[in-house]
């Protein structure tokens, strides 16, 4: 037998082997190939289609064209809910990462127990966006709270800080902030991959531990920190548990805790209005997008890279 008649024989006998793996490899992936289909896309879809009609849930749609896309200018709740977002987003996420950067660099010190304190420090990103959490964080800032019993014990009087405009908001951020476990953790580990010589050469070179943080450590750990910052900026713009617990599904008061996520669902699901809900929804979609893509934008003059 020549070698090219044992070659072409060598690929025939691969060949049903290589589309049995194929078939295996296919069928472990159809799960996957259902939820993208059935749970991601499909939905996506439909509510796309949506946005573009008159629909009450009770009737069957009704196109409408651009009209719920036309009264996103003129909604007054919806530029209130939006406002509430931003400065949700834009206060909650730098100070949340901030903490889990400042604990982290602490843990990052060889301290005795470091597995308890990590496992405690992660705790509350399980259960911060709960609903036990947010009644409790409703019960701590009441007026007959936790929180204003330790006040009265310094001599300082309480209020309402759910119930009222000014300071409803602020005890959101703080729960959101509390939160600060998951990207701690995702900052302690980007703390380990920095290579202790670095640190050493600059303490060679005469930086103090100061210096050292900022023109060493730093740089190295700002693709962890571009990647908390994306990831955090997304999950506040989906914050709905903790208002809607909080101000009982409204949004108060005076709609100072209206988020955008908790707005939307009023629209849906207590108005019955889902074509103007699905229009929302893609317009949260094209928000969340352009922080994304600004971020991105931005990363090339900040974020930096060893390579």
């Amino acid at each position: 037998m020549s070698a090219t008649t044992e070659l072409r024989s060598l690929r025939s006998g691969r060949r049903p082997a290589a589309k049995q793996q194929n078939k295996a490899a296919f069928f472990f992936l159809l799960p996957w190939f259902l939820g993208l289909f059935v749970i991601t896309l499909g939905p996506m879809i439909a509510s796309l289609y949506l946005s573009f009609t008159d629909y009450n849930l009770l009737q069957p749609p009704e196109f409408a064209g651009l009209d719920n896309y036309s009264r996103i200018l003129d909604d007054a709740r919806l530029h209130q809910s939006l406002q509430v977002t931003f400065v949700y987003v834009l206060v909650s996420v730098p100070l949340q990462l901030a903490l889990a950067l400042a604990l982290a660099v602490l843990l990052d010190r060889g301290i005795r127990g470091l597995a308890v304190y990590r496992s405690v420090f992660y705790l509350p990103s399980l259960l911060g966006s709960s609903v036990a959490i947010a009644v409790l964080w409703r019960t701590v800032f009441g007026t007959e709270g936790l929180f204003n019993e330790v006040l009265g014990l310094v001599g300082i009087g309480g209020r309402g800080w759910i119930s009222e405009p000014e300071t409803a908001l602020s005890t959101l951020i703080v729960l959101n902030v509390w939160t600060f476990g998951a990207p701690m953790v995702i900052f302690l580990a980007g703390l380990r991959q920095i290579p202790a010589s670095y640190e050493e050469a600059a303490a060679v070179d005469g930086a103090g531990r100061w210096r050292r943080f900022w023109s060493v450590t730093m740089p190295l750990l700002t693709p962890i920190i571009f990647f908390n910052l994306v990831l955090q900026i997304i999950h506040a713009f989906q914050a709905f548990t903790q208002a809607f617990v909080v101000s009982g599904g409204k949004g108060g008061p005076a709609d100072s805790t209206l988020f955008y996520s908790l707005y939307l669902y009023q629209r849906g699901f207590g108005n019955f209005d889902m074509g103007y809900a699905s229009a929302l929804a893609w317009l949260l979609l094209l928000l969340v997008g352009t922080f994304t893509a600004v971020n991105f934008w931005a990363a090339k003059y900040w974020v930096f890279y060893d390579d």
